[in-house]
């Protein structure tokens, strides 16, 4: 960037970006500023959404004005009808992100994520969903937007908004609690009581390597809530759990499930090896499944409910422990 930072300036979220991530609203406008430097913008409050201090993940408005601090405000304004260049997908990629697809109406797509396929790019992750959403246009001008996001290890049930309005609506959503998720997860060991509630606050663990390894914290921690039940159980050694997060926080159900006494098998980033079963062939992929999604149809219309069967490694460990899975 030029040695002459110049003034502060502003610069209004278009119609077109309802519900964008602000830090893909600066990665679409300003390319050039790395994911370092704007969060350090971001911890130092030089980025704010009128006015008051914003992160990452907050989505964007139409209307709303973005400060951008000297330096950033350098890049030249988008012109009308002007996008940016993106890599084409790949024929591979785009087949398979393709093949995920198992709902798609005129404002929602649901994707059946699998596994090991991150939703975002990040230091070393080139290969990712949000490199891939052009292949899922289906004939539409906007490209399709990301909502919310799994961890790159929890498959299943992924909605993205086709339009910005749809973003938009979804968002609300999401932010209003009007969305019920639904996740399966297989245990080491089994909760102390068939169902009940997790209330523990949740923060980011100071100096971890890993910028979004939590913890509880009772002072510092954003409430976050998990209700659950026991599915089915092998004796004391493992359970099948249904998982409602009443709060999105970051690894919420990972940090919920070991701080009980149960660690999501395979999650040792939370668990330790007391996440493994060495028994269970699968024992080192994490078994947490986003299984079913049901909020208002972001048309105004009726109810949005999809559903994502297992993927193989959790279905080869629930029949070798011979978990029933009625009354899903």
């Amino acid at each position: 960037m030029s040695e002459d930072r110049g003034p502060v300036q502003t610069r209004a979220v278009s119609g077109d970006e309802a519900g964008l991530r602000l830090d893909r609203w600066f990665h679409r406008h300003f390319p050039e500023l790395t994911h370092g430097a704007l969060q350090k913008l971001l911890r130092t409050g030089q980025v704010r959404i009128d006015g008051r201090r914003v992160e990452a993940r907050d989505r964007v408005e139409p209307g709303q004005s973005v400060r951008l601090p000297p330096g950033v405000s350098a890049s030249p304004p988008k012109r009308k009808g002007e996008t940016k260049p993106r890599p084409l997908v790949s024929d591979r990629d785009a087949r398979e992100i393709q093949s995920l697809v198992i709902h798609r109406d005129d404002w929602v797509i649901a994707l059946d994520k699998p596994s090991g396929l991150a939703v975002q790019g990040g230091s070393g992750t080139e290969r990712h969903i949000d490199g891939m959403l052009d292949a899922l246009r289906f004939g539409f001008e906007e490209r399709p937007r990301l909502v919310h996001r799994l961890d790159k290890d929890t498959s299943g049930l992924l909605l993205i908004a086709r339009t910005g309005q749809a973003a938009k609506r979804l968002s609300e959503s999401f932010r209003d609690r009007e969305t019920e998720k639904l996740y399966w997860a297989v245990v080491v060991g089994v909760p102390p009581r068939p169902e009940g509630a997790i209330d523990l606050p949740l923060a980011k663990r100071p100096g971890a390597r890993d910028r979004e390894t939590m913890q509880v914290d009772h002072e510092e921690g954003q409430k976050a809530l998990t209700h659950f039940r026991v599915m089915d159980r092998a004796a004391s050694r493992a359970a099948l759990l249904a998982l409602w997060p009443r709060t999105g926080r970051t690894h919420q159900l990972r940090v919920h499930c070991a701080e009980i006494g149960c660690p999501i098998l395979g999650d040792r980033k939370y668990g330790g090896e007391e996440a493994l079963l060495s028994a269970v062939a699968d024992a080192r992929r994490l078994h947490l499944h986003a299984r079913r999604i049901t909020l208002p149809h972001p048309s105004g219309k009726g109810t949005l409910r999809v559903q994502a069967e297992l993927p193989p490694h959790f279905s080869r460990t629930v029949e070798a422990f011979g978990f029933s899975t009625a009354g899903d």
